[in-house]
C-alpha cells in the first residue's frame, strides 16, 4: 500500500485512541432522518441529468486546492447543490485530506441533500462520532471485515458505499448487503488514474446482478475532469460520479458542478 495511504491509516488509529469510550449521543430532540440518495439518482436520470456527487475536498495526497473552514464548506455544499448535484460527499479526514466533522455537519445543515461522509472507517467507535446518510468504506482497507462493518453501518442507519479498485475487492463488496459500489479509478499503490477501472468492473457488477437478482447502484470515483471522461463512464455501466478535484480546482464550483451535471448533453 502506498506511504500517503499507510500514513494516514496510522493517524486514524491515533485519532481513535484519542476518542477514548466517548461515542456519539443523539439528542433526543433532534430525530435524524435519512436522505434518500437512491431516488435523488433516479429523479436525475429521469430528468437527463448525470448524477453527479460533489465533493469539499481540501486537499489530497501531496495536494493543497484550498482552505476549506466550516462556513466555506457549507457555501461550496449550496453552489453544488444549486448546480443540481444528487449529493455532497465531506472528506472528514484531518491530516492529509484537511476535512472535519465540523464540515460534515456544516454542509448537512446547509443543504437538502444527501451527505456522504468521506474517510477512513476502521474501527467502530467511527461511526459513533457524527450523522450522514451514507459513509464510505474502502474494501481494501477493511478486507474480511468488510461485510461486519456494512451491517455495523446499516445498523446505525448509514447507507454503505463500498469502495473498490480490483476484482478481488469486487468480489468481497458483492458479498456483502451493500448496494452502493463505488469504483475508485486510483490506484492505491501508484496513486494513479485510470477509468478503465471502471469499464472493466462495471459489467461485472451488471452480470452478477443478473445472475443473482440484486440491484446495485455504481458509482465512479476519481479521475474525471471533464465531460468526455464522465460520459465514458458512464457508457461502461456507472449509474454516478464523485469528483472532488476538479471542482475544487476550477474558478467557479457552481460551473463546474453544472458543467458535470450536463454532461449527457454535451457533443
Amino acid at each position: 500500500m502506498n506511504s500517503s495511504i499507510l500514513h494516514i491509516l496510522n493517524t486514524t488509529k491515533t485519532r481513535i485512541q484519542a476518542l477514548g469510550p466517548q461515542i456519539y449521543r443523539e439528542d433526543p430532540g433532534m430525530k435524524f432522518e435519512k436522505r434518500d440518495f437512491f431516488s435523488v439518482v433516479e429523479d436525475a436520470k429521469a430528468d437527463g441529468r448525470i448524477p453527479v456527487i460533489a465533493e469539499v475536498k481540501p486537499a489530497s495526497p501531496g495536494r493543497t486546492f484550498r482552505d476549506i473552514p466550516p462556513t466555506t464548506a457549507a457555501e461550496l455544499a449550496w453552489e453544488m447543490e444549486e448546480a443540481g448535484a444528487v449529493a455532497v460527499s465531506v472528506l472528514t479526514e484531518p491530516e492529509v485530506f484537511r476535512g472535519s466533522l465540523e464540515n460534515l455537519d456544516a454542509v448537512r445543515n446547509a443543504v437538502c441533500l444527501p451527505v456522504l461522509r468521506k474517510d477512513f472507517i476502521i474501527d467502530r467507535v467511527q461511526l459513533e462520532e457524527a450523522q450522514s446518510d451514507l459513509v464510505l468504506l474502502i474494501a481494501d482497507i477493511l478486507g474480511e471485515e468488510l461485510g461486519e462493518f456494512v451491517e455495523l453501518a446499516l445498523e446505525k442507519g448509514f447507507e454503505p458505499l463500498v469502495e473498490v479498485h480490483n476484482r478481488k475487492e469486487l468480489d468481497l463488496a458483492l458479498e456483502t448487503s451493500a448496494r452502493l459500489i463505488g469504483i475508485n479509478n486510483r490506484d492505491f499503490e501508484t496513486l494513479k488514474i485510470n477509468l478503465g477501472t471502471t469499464e472493466e468492473l462495471a459489467p461485472l457488477i451488471r452480470e452478477c446482478d443478473l445472475d443473482h437478482g440484486t440491484k446495485h447502484l455504481i458509482i465512479s470515483e476519481s479521475g474525471m475532469n471533464n465531460p468526455g471522461d464522465v460520459r465514458r463512464v458512464i457508457q461502461a455501466g456507472a449509474d454516478a460520479v464523485l469528483i472532488g478535484s476538479a471542482l475544487m480546482e476550477s474558478a467557479s464550483v457552481f460551473d463546474k458542478t453544472k458543467e458535470f451535471v450536463q454532461s449527457a448533453g454535451w457533443r
